[in-house]
């Protein structure tokens, strides 16, 4: 079932993120903080160790792989929607290595900032909320309120 939906820009955030921090949890409160349910998240710059998943389609499940060392973001982009009521985002990693080697997958806890640089924007349009898929074990945009 495809499912598209009109939205509009509503507002544009930049800013640069803490150096230690954990990249997805300073995502995440960001968007909160800053009341964003529905958008679009972009940003560079470079981590000191992370952690990256992808998920096994057969048995539903993440597997996740660990960088101890210091990797360029070459590119991070996601989504914000709503998960269980709360603002949630969803992002995908590619990091390089100091031979330009590029890595990358479901961006996840465990990958601390050294520098990075965000853009978030906010649109308004119909909620997309996150709920359980059977089919895939995902929680994907299956429900749209206005």
């Amino acid at each position: 079932m495809t499912m598209l939906r009109t939205v509009k820009p509503a507002q544009v955030f930049m800013g640069r993120l803490e150096h230690g921090a954990d990249l997805l949890a300073e995502l995440n409160s960001l968007v909160d903080e800053c009341g964003v349910t529905l958008g679009r998240i972009e940003a560079i710059g470079a981590v000191m160790q992370a952690r990256v998943g992808c998920y096994d389609q057969t048995r539903h499940t993440y597997g996740y792989v660990e960088f101890d060392r210091e990797m360029e973001i070459t590119k991070l982009t996601g989504n914000v929607s709503l998960k269980d009521g709360q603002p949630m985002v969803h992002a995908h990693i590619t990091l390089a290595d100091e031979q330009g080697q590029a890595f990358g997958g479901h961006l996840a806890e465990g990958t601390r900032i050294f520098a990075c640089e965000v853009i978030i924007e906010a649109y308004a349009g119909d909620i997309f909320e996150r709920t359980w898929d059977e089919t895939t074990g995902l929680s994907l945009w299956e429900k749209i309120s206005t």
